[in-house]
């Protein structure tokens, strides 16, 4: 009896395991680091617009986006699943290794992407909406399906998908887009290139090995370094922008250029001495400074409307 009731408990533990097992995977099929940055900036853009917005409306907002983002992951997943197999980086994905059938990831991500916008529409606004909808459809049908595996420029033209969300945020409160939110989709959409092309360079055999062209496997390291270093350039140019239209003040200013002088300095360094490294290290900080220049617009809004107050 006693061995029946240790087999038995151990055939629940195993079944209790492959269900959390399971789990995981769906959660990892919706990209949830790229699906943080979304809700971030997404949140920025809420917070910082003018006017109020019901706290439980605001987190409906903030989960629709979420909800989106990962939709556009799932089915980027499903459609990607070929090539992900081979890549180092991708082919422990769930649809890469098997685990999750490529149909079955663009069913859930079809299902997500009509029910987020919905929501969106329903509790929200319908511009909140119309941009949600226009995120994922960019991410879809214009980056995944179709600039991917056709040009160099993929990562230029397709980043904007990932610009969109601040945006979106500020809709939600404001039921419109100002000038604001367009200054910080200019700030995702030039960090995409070198933030992405740096991760490239490392990874370059990888997007040569199926195929992808990719700017270091089309045009070179050289020139793609040298792209890094301008877009990098733009990008510190940019990052002046909310404080020369008057919206952000002195301590997002000295953020900004703290954090773009850092940015330069690693991409000059990718530039006149390449190496995995310096790609790496250009790649990682990348990530800190889009989160910690948003923190500063964030932070300089609170702090001079507490002070206004």
């Amino acid at each position: 009896m006693a061995r029946v009731i240790d087999q038995t408990n151990r055939n629940r533990l195993s079944a209790d395991a492959a269900g959390q097992s399971e789990l995981v995977d769906y959660w990892t099929l919706l990209k949830p680091n790229v699906m943080k940055l979304v809700v971030f900036t997404g949140s920025v853009g809420l917070v910082i617009a003018p006017g109020s917005i019901h706290p439980l409306i605001a987190f409906v907002a903030v989960l629709a986006m979420a909800v989106g983002a990962g939709a556009s992951a799932a089915i980027n997943n499903a459609y990607d699943a070929d090539i992900d197999r081979v890549m180092v980086r991708t082919r422990r994905r769930p649809t890469a290794a098997g685990r999750i059938e490529p149909a079955e990831a663009l069913a859930m991500g079809i299902t997500l992407a009509i029910a987020s916008v919905a929501v969106m529409g329903l509790a929200v606004n319908w511009t909140a909406a119309g941009l949600l909808a226009l995120t994922i459809g960019f991410y879809v049908l214009i980056y995944t399906l179709w600039l991917k595996r056709r040009t160099p420029q993929n990562i230029v033209i397709g980043g904007a998908a990932g610009a969109f969300p601040p945006m979106i945020g500020w809709a939600a409160v404001t039921g419109g887009v100002e000038l604001m939110p367009l200054v910080l989709f200019l700030l995702i959409f030039f960090w995409t290139p070198p933030h992405f092309w740096a991760l490239a360079l490392y990874r370059q055999k990888d997007y040569a090995d199926v195929g992808v062209p990719m700017l270091p496997v089309t045009a070179g390291a050289a020139a793609t370094r040298r792209q890094i270093l301008l877009y990098s350039g733009v990008l510190a140019l940019v990052s002046l922008l909310p404080t020369l239209i008057g919206t952000a003040g002195w301590l997002y200013l000295a953020a900004a250029l703290l954090l773009s002088g850092i940015f330069l300095r690693d991409a000059w360094r990718l530039y006149a001495r390449p190496s995995d490294r310096s790609a790496m290290r250009l790649f990682k900080f990348s990530i800190l400074y889009l989160f910690a220049l948003f923190s500063a617009i964030l932070a300089d809004h609170l702090l001079f409307a507490w002070i206004g107050a």
